[in-house]
């Protein structure tokens, strides 16, 4: 058991996106909430029993995949993903009291969310250099400090740092969604919802033409509908990739479970990450119930064969 199940971590500092949706979950009342440095320092902190369960961001709707998460996810020591989160993402300008946009001259904020305001900067403060911080709330920090005239993070950070949001809902795309993953240690999946994504990472068994489409197969073939499919060096050396991959269903669910049996069969390596319900409470493509009885029918009718009724029809 983890040394302190009650404490729960988030990538930090104070006032990130990261802590606003931590704090839309129930965790966020039981348990004691504390910042950490990095996305690796959080997943450490719950594999050495710091913290019972860490939320960490894992893909953007604008800049695509936490590329920190998933790689730590795939090398780090196994952790289990318990729920998403999905948070909508809108920036507000963070200056220190009586600043003007005409008094700004630098802007600090993380990286992925200068690739969602570039163009709003562009057409606002066009002289103004820009330098990343470790976090849009490390950057609000800065700009308290007087490092920066400006700081791009959620509205929410303001009071923290003792700022004003000189502007708010900042975003050059519409419904921005940055997607969080609650992981703990490993344990035994929580029941099947019938809203249910599962994650895994593979690693294919050797680097050759139609390897992709080998892992691919396994999925269509039983009609699972892959959500999110990413591949990330192993570090093994160039052209030698591992895939994050986002399945709809549950590991409860008969397609999705043989599907990952024939991965285990043809990979090198597979890691699975958890089963767990969708954020967005929308139902899978497929009916779980239907597909599995699909699958009990076609093991009856080779039960059948095996007895030499294969020919009787239900």
């Amino acid at each position: 058991m983890p040394a302190h199940p009650q404490r729960c971590t988030y990538l930090g500092p104070e006032g990130t996106f990261t802590e606003a949706a931590l704090r839309t979950l129930p965790e966020a009342v039981t348990h004691e909430l504390f910042p950490s440095g990095s996305v690796a320092a959080a997943l450490d902190a719950v594999r050495n029993g710091d913290a019972g369960a860490a939320l960490v961001p894992v893909e953007n709707s604008v800049e695509g995949a936490v590329t920190a998460t998933l790689d730590e996810l795939a090398t780090g020591r196994p952790l289990t993903i318990r729920r998403e989160v999905l948070l909508p993402i809108s920036f507000a300008l963070l200056v220190r009291p009586g600043t003007t946009l005409d008094d700004v001259k630098s802007v600090t904020g993380h990286p992925v969310a200068q690739a969602q305001v570039r163009r709003w900067l562009a057409r606002h403060l066009p002289h103004a250099e820009w330098e990343s911080a470790a976090s849009n709330a490390e950057g609000a920090r800065l700009v308290r400090d007087g490092r920066f005239d400006c700081a791009f993070a959620g509205e929410f950070a303001a009071r923290l740092y003792g700022l004003e949001a000189l502007v708010t809902d900042i975003n050059d795309a519409g419904d921005a969604t940055t997607r969080f993953v609650l992981l703990e240690r490993p344990g035994r999946v929580s029941p099947p919802t019938g809203r249910d994504k599962t994650s895994v990472v593979v690693w294919p068994d050797r680097d050759e033409p139609g390897a992709l489409l080998e892992l691919l197969r396994e999925w269509a073939v039983r009609g699972v509908n892959l959500l999110r499919i990413e591949s990330r060096p192993t570090g093994e050396g160039l052209g030698r990739y591992c895939f994050s991959i986002d399945a709809e269903g549950h590991i409860g669910d008969r397609p999705v479970r043989e599907a990952l049996m024939g991965l285990h069969r043809i990979t090198r390596k597979i890691r699975f990450l958890g089963s767990y319900p969708r954020a967005d409470r929308i139902s899978s493509a497929g009916d779980p119930l239907r597909a599995n009885h699909e699958f009990a029918k076609a093991a009856a009718w080779i039960a059948r064969c095996v007895e030499g009724i294969g020919e009787v029809t239900d």
